[in-house]
């Protein structure tokens, strides 16, 4: 690893303004709409006596980040932690020339492929192979180099069957895992990659981790988002902690995880999340989502209870849960597209849902919630925390064995005979 510094952001800051549509990237349609606008919000504010007030109700200012400074250097391999609306991805987007910063600046060295959501600058009419070769001339291959990479890169995609069909038929793990087979391939100085990970199954992400440390070993640089805490103890040497948009510690990444975790076991029980700044088309919103109890028994049940707001006419469509450990691993999830015959008709409802028995080993838990139909309507991150009991002793199981037992608690026994197999 060189000392060369590739990197280099100082004084960074990104604000928005809240009453823009939600996910407004800031770029340059968004710039054109906020211009054709801008005379339409003066008359208003002019007709309500509000003058020149700098703010209204419908505009308040929101620094997603305020004054990031930080170094990476050739060949290191950064984490980025925190919780959701930390900043993470907007910083990324800000590296990657999705969108300007307000304030400060950056400085890159060498050719950067950014992989920040499913498909990121796929075309949905073109093919998946023309896909790739687009992809390939987007971060400056020429086609020769792509040609001499495409059948790794489809091999590690899996998506040989389909590489013909437009992807906007290809599913969202399809999505990903030619996204990420591109992105990672065609070797660029730096790579960096948000949560979209978590879109892809276990055996793939597995597959995606082994290609970061290979792409690492070669002295790559990479930027790494992400919300599990021992994929980042394990690629990352160093790692910075987001919080509220700032800075607020950066070194090797086992500190920094152990502050991040110790700030989250000590936060407000009840997180909070504001719709306008979800993800979704937006039709129909998660309102609230409770948990039943806050402290529940390693055998179950677990229940919870979610109030969803209709916003605009829908189709039927479904909900789910996502749940996570302390570490944001995923443990588990549960979706009404599970169960035939079984969803959500559009209109004002509240979910009940109850898991008879998890079986989970004690610690603090949170679940992320979802409304989608073919798309994504909701999406809650971090929408409920609850806690299961450490001092609820299993069959099988002490407490302290309990709380390091894996994942999941095994409802066991056991016979155990002679030698032969006869009493």
């Amino acid at each position: 690893m060189g000392n060369e510094i590739v990197i280099r952001v100082e004084g960074l800051s990104k604000k928005y303004i809240l009453g823009q549509r939600a996910g407004s990237a800031g770029g340059l349609r968004h710039a054109i709409e906020d211009a054709v606008a801008a005379p339409f919000r003066l008359a208003k504010r002019l007709v309500s006596g509000a003058g020149n007030s700098p703010s209204t109700p419908e505009e308040m200012e929101f620094w997603a980040l305020q004054d990031v400074s930080f170094d990476v250097r050739r060949g290191e391999v950064v984490g980025i932690i925190g919780r959701n609306g930390a900043g993470k991805s907007t910083l990324l987007k800000v590296l990657s020339r999705i969108t300007e910063p307000t304030k400060g600046r950056i400085g890159l060295k060498g050719r950067v492929a950014s992989l920040l959501e499913v498909g990121t600058g796929f075309h949905p009419e073109l093919s998946g192979r023309e896909n790739v070769y687009l992809n390939g001339a987007v971060l400056g291959m020429r086609q020769a180099e792509v040609r001499q990479k495409f059948d790794e890169i489809v091999a590690f995609a899996g998506v040989e069957k389909f590489l013909d069909t437009p992807v906007k038929r290809y599913s969202s793990g399809m999505y990903v895992r030619l996204a990420f087979a591109v992105a990672a391939h065609l070797e660029p100085e730096i790579l960096i990659v948000d949560e979209v990970l978590a879109v892809g199954d276990s055996e793939f992400q597995k597959k995606c981790l082994d290609k970061m440390r290979e792409v690492t070993d070669g002295g790559r640089t990479v930027l790494f988002v992400s919300h599990n805490l021992s994929a980042v103890a394990a690629l990352c040497g160093r790692a910075i902690y987001l919080k509220a948009g700032k800075v607020m510690m950066t070194g090797e990444s086992g500190p920094v995880i152990a502050r991040y975790q110790s700030d989250v076991a000590h936060q407000e029980a009840e997180p909070v999340s504001n719709p306008a700044f979800r993800s979704g088309s937006g039709t129909h919103r998660i309102h609230e989502i409770r948990a039943t109890s806050k402290d529940f028994r390693p055998r179950g049940p677990l229940e919870f209870v979610a109030t969803i707001r209709r916003h605009a006419p829908e189709t039927p469509f479904h909900f789910s849960m996502h749940f996570r450990d302390e570490w944001d691993v995923a443990v588990f999830a549960i979706n009404s597209e599970y169960l035939e015959g079984l969803s959500l008709k559009p209109g004002d409802q509240e979910v009940t849902v109850r898991i008879a028995t998890p079986w989970l080993p004690p610690g603090d838990y949170r679940a992320d919630a979802y409304l989608h139909c073919n798309g994504i309507i909701d999406h809650w991150p971090d929408a409920c925390r609850f806690r299961v009991g450490a001092d609820v002793a299993v069959q099988g199981y002490s407490s302290a064995s309990a709380k390091n037992a894996g994942k999941v608690l095994a409802d066991f026994k056991m016979e155990i005979l002679p030698a032969g197999g006869k009493p």
